[in-house]
């Protein structure tokens, strides 16, 4: 019992994904504020969201 105490906390205290989120945060800024100021790119960066959406959205059915 005393390990499965262990594992949890560790699990709760486990900060490793954080920096992908982070990372997705401002990769998905920097597409965002590229697609503000390069018009003929926006398309192009529009393609890609709805490609990760849909393929987030199968994945989730699973």
């Amino acid at each position: 019992m005393n390990a499965l105490w262990i594992r949890i906390n560790t699990l709760l205290n486990d900060e490793k994904a954080q920096d992908m989120v982070e990372y997705s945060l401002l990769a998905g800024f920097i597409a965002v504020a590229a697609g503000a100021t390069l018009p003929g790119i926006s398309n192009s960066i529009s393609q890609i969201f709805s490609k990760m959406a849909s393929l987030t959205t199968s994945a989730a059915a699973k």
